[in-house]
């Protein structure tokens, strides 16, 4: 009896050590999990350098500078950090010294707009600086930038009893005028940067540097009529001496150049009148 009880026990103990081998066979394995840790990327810092050679006396403009990406501790001594402050205070700025392509800029390399003597220091010997009033149409809807070229064209209304065809005339007074400066702030250094909407102040007044000859054009130009700034193209180069002209209202509209009848002052005591025979 007892032999036959020990064989069931061994039995039941070979069934159960089965039973577990193909319990930890068929199950399913779990997965291993491999703990991954985050890597940060360091932090950048970008600093302004010179996109291309700038020569002294050079106005600054947005792409007179590239940006260059270095770790903080990488950042050369001085250098102006790329923001839009920097950028804003830039504009319109003068070289002081030359400055090879890739060169980082520094605040002893610019003049900035509100630095004193910058006016001064922008003129060329022997120059002058005026300021003529502008609008949104006569500043050219304020995309003229200090270091630009103009041309200043004076418009004037002539006597009523002057013939309709001759008017209305217009001349160009100054040719090849340097701008050296927009409104107070000379380069747009505060508020002239389009906002979130898209809009930007219209410049007000516009800063020319012209001989002394020249101011004294100007300044009489200003009182005879409205005067224009035509912005010239990089590739005109340097002014050649042309003709003066003028052109008229009948130069413009051919039809105020058609023949009419004649006209024939009449006196009536203190009175004048023109009375037109068609």
């Amino acid at each position: 009896m007892s032999i036959r009880l020990a064989i069931v026990g061994l039995i039941l103990i070979a069934a159960l050590a089965l039973g577990w081998i193909a319990f930890q066979v068929t199950r399913p394995a779990h997965p291993v999990v491999q703990a991954t840790q985050s890597v940060t990327a360091p932090l950048m810092v970008n600093y302004l350098t010179a996109a291309r050679a700038l020569p002294v006396g050079t106005l600054a403009r947005d792409e007179d500078f590239a940006v260059t990406a270095v770790l903080p501790d990488k950042v050369p001594a001085g250098a102006l950090l790329d923001t839009p402050e920097t950028r804003t205070s830039l504009r319109g700025a003068m070289l002081r010294h030359f400055l090879d392509p890739g060169t980082p800029v520094t605040a002893n390399d610019v003049l900035r707009v509100r630095d004193r003597g910058f006016l001064s220091a922008v003129l060329e010997p022997g120059t002058r600086a005026v300021s003529v009033g502008v609008d949104e149409v006569s500043g050219v809807s304020g995309l003229i930038w200090p270091g630009d070229r103009v041309d200043v064209i004076l418009t004037q209304d002539l006597d009523p009893a002057t013939p309709v065809g001759r008017r209305v005339v217009s001349e160009t007074v100054l040719e090849d005028a340097r701008v050296i400066a927009i409104d107070q702030e000379i380069a747009r250094a505060r508020g002239d940067v389009p906002s979130a909407q898209g809009a930007s102040r219209v410049p007000r007044s516009v800063t020319l540097q012209i001989s002394p000859d020249d101011a004294d054009k100007l300044a009489v130009a200003q009182r005879l009529g409205h005067l224009s700034l035509a912005v010239r193209a990089i590739s005109d180069g340097p002014k050649m001496a042309m003709a003066p002209s003028s052109t008229f209202s009948k130069d413009v509209s051919p039809a105020l150049s058609a023949p009419g009848g004649a006209t024939v002052r009449v006196i009536q005591g203190d009175q004048n009148n023109d009375v037109t025979f068609r």
